[in-house]
């Protein structure tokens, strides 16, 4: 199978010099707080890349680009789900809402975001220390 990972430049490309930054930026805040496989793939229908932070076969989180956009999903199980909800009120109104919208599945609440800028960084790590405390200091 080809590798399929973008460089620099096709990612720039892809989404656009501001969007790369938050990319950029993204994967710097998550790698700075987890030790994760990282792996590239293909996006499916909607998007063009998919990359995903694995360790030991579980998924914590995966970004995705397209034309113009980026994507952050995290899938919170059920008992994830209720470490949530008790602490909702201290996450912003906009991961509130995108949480209630999200359908709810078999195997978990897929929470997919779009962010345009880093004004939700904090509340991403947060959700991510719910599936995972960070394991790099």
């Amino acid at each position: 199978m080809r590798d399929i990972k973008p460089d620099a430049e096709q990612m720039e490309t892809l989404v656009g010099k501001p969007l790369s930054e938050i990319w950029n930026k993204l994967c710097a805040l998550i790698d700075e707080k987890y030790d994760m496989d990282c792996l590239w793939g293909k996006g499916g229908k909607a998007w063009r890349y998919e990359y995903k932070y694995r360790r030991g076969g579980k998924t914590l989180c995966a970004l995705y680009a397209r034309e113009n956009c980026i994507g952050f999903m995290v899938i919170l199980g059920k008992d994830e789900r209720l470490k949530f909800e008790k602490d909702r009120e201290n996450y912003t109104e906009e991961i509130q809402r995108i949480y209630d919208e999200m359908q709810t599945y078999r195997d978990g609440k897929w929470m997919m975001f779009e962010p345009t800028d880093t004004s939700l960084f904090d509340d991403f790590i947060r959700l991510l220390s719910i599936k995972k405390k960070p394991n790099r200091k």
